[in-house]
Order: structure tokens, then C-alpha cells, then sequence
């Protein structure tokens, strides 16, 4: 596949809204189970945004860089969303990351 440059960065920006967007509508798929099976949650995509805001000098601050990912605050999507961990998960998570969390 020959791309120009720009055009790749359109369609890379469009399949992140997309994701973006997925995850917003999928409020039932908690970061714990994301972390679990890909190592990755909602959280990290968003201290991704920011660290690549903070690598170019944009203005970006966490919690902006969280509600470009969740749609709404941080603690809003917490609150609303978020159930307690599962001991089973806790565990799962344990195993996956060392206990570390992300």
C-alpha cells in the first residue's frame, strides 16, 4: 500500500476516534478486564495522548488527556461506570502485570 505521509496520519487519527469512540460506548468493559486480556485500558491511551502532547509541547493536561478518552471526567465515568474489582480479576491482574497495576 503506497500512502503519502499526510493521508496516513488521516487515517491513523480516524481509526484512533474510532477507537476512542468504541470504548466510549462499551462502558461495560471495565480497564480491569482491558489490562487483563490486552495489557493495556483506557487509562493508558489516554497517558498516551498526553505524553504525545507533552513530546510536540501541546497544552494537555491529564485530566483533559481522560475526558478525550472517556468523554466526560475522569471521576464522572468512575462513579457512573466503574464497578468493584472481582477478586478473580485482582488476581488475574496480579499474575498479568506482577502486581504492578499500570
Amino acid at each position: 500500500m503506497a500512502i503519502d505521509d499526510k493521508t496516513r496520519t488521516e487515517l491513523e487519527a480516524a481509526a484512533f476516534r474510532r477507537l476512542v469512540a468504541h470504548l466510549r460506548s462499551r462502558t461495560d468493559v471495565q480497564n480491569i478486564d482491558l489490562m487483563n486480556l490486552a495489557g493495556f485500558c483506557r487509562n493508558c491511551l489516554s497517558n498516551w495522548l498526553k505524553e504525545e502532547a507533552d513530546a510536540k509541547g501541546a497544552a494537555m493536561t491529564r485530566d483533559e488527556s481522560r475526558e478525550a478518552v472517556y468523554g466526560m471526567p475522569y471521576e464522572t465515568w468512575k462513579s457512573t461506570y466503574q464497578g468493584k474489582a472481582t477478586p478473580e480479576q485482582l488476581e488475574a491482574m496480579k499474575k498479568a502485570h506482577g502486581g504492578h497495576g499500570h
